[in-house]
């Protein structure tokens, strides 16, 4: 669709998002959250009452919406409110949902090394890309962005460029890890992209990156319903288990809060399971005593 156009409501919204600084993918979201609006109301958002706001989050509910993907809706809904069509009362008649709280699943030590193993070749790279996932808790997004200068091997670190919430960070780089980083280089040569696609300009597709998982997955037989994140909530796990603090792990996550991060306590077994008991200890005491 040419830029003339564009509907004037349409291209002053996609004008708001730029401005805000929203990702592409974002903006992408945003556009499909309120065609789904319009679509539910027949007619242009700017002229919604509150009663359809009302009408279109019952929809919502009735038609099974979970509650992320409701959010979702509504906080674009009060974006464009706010913003591209400033009507401060509909946020009034918006009702957010409050989301299940779930642990993550997490793979032991014994399946992720059955899934480094079975991943798929020909050569390391894929290997190498899981291998970064779990040894440096990244997203499957910030694995196939990553750049050859993005690897310090002078001060063992990787460098996250615009990670989730456009924001840097640095994750730790193991011997072990830069050691097999080395062998993909030199079998792959890569230039620019650490992990590039079929036409080296670009890089790898996270649905590539998610397909190899799940063959590896398949090969590694793997039952539990995981995905590439999974990695990243074990390599949390893991740390946690074996004693890192939980500020640290805070960090190398790139955690804004650490509520966030604390989810991890709820699923690191070993950790609960070194606990003692105080039955335990009442039954110590009492067997000294007597």
């Amino acid at each position: 669709m040419s830029v003339q156009h564009i509907p004037p409501l349409r291209r002053r919204f996609i004008e708001d998002m730029q401005i805000k600084g929203l990702q592409p993918k974002t903006q992408t979201m945003y556009l499909r959250a309120m065609r789904d609006f319009t679509g539910f109301l027949g007619h242009s958002p700017d002229s919604a009452t509150p009663e359809e706001l009302r009408a279109f989050q019952l929809d919502m509910k009735e038609k099974g919406v979970g509650a992320p993907t409701f959010n979702n809706r509504l906080t674009v809904l009060s974006f464009f409110y706010a913003t591209t069509c400033p009507r401060p009362e509909m946020k009034r008649h918006m009702r957010y949902q409050r989301a299940a709280k779930k642990i993550p699943v997490v793979l032991s030590a014994e399946e992720v090394t059955r899934i480094l193993e079975a991943a798929p070749g020909p050569g390391l790279r894929y290997r190498a890309a899981f291998s970064v996932a779990y040894g440096g808790g990244l997203r499957a997004s910030e694995v196939t962005h990553l750049k050859i200068g993005d690897i310090d091997s002078d001060r063992m670190l990787i460098r996250i460029d615009q990670g989730k919430g456009r924001k840097d960070r640095h994750v730790m780089l193991s011997p072990s890890l830069l050691e097999l980083l080395r062998d993909y280089y030199r079998e792959a040569r890569p230039a620019g992209w650490l992990f590039p696609g079929q036409n080296r300009v670009d890089p790898i597709s996270t649905r590539q990156f998610n397909r190899a998982f799940g063959v590896a997955c398949d090969f590694a037989g793997i039952k539990k319903k995981v995905s590439p994140h999974t990695l990243r909530h074990s390599f949390a796990t893991h740390l946690l288990e074996a004693g890192t603090d939980i500020r640290v792990i805070q960090v190398l996550l790139g955690h804004a809060k650490l509520e966030t991060t604390t989810i991890y306590t709820k699923v690191a077994i070993k950790t609960i399971r070194d606990v003692t008991s105080p039955l335990d200890l009442l039954v110590q005491r009492e067997a000294g005593a007597g």
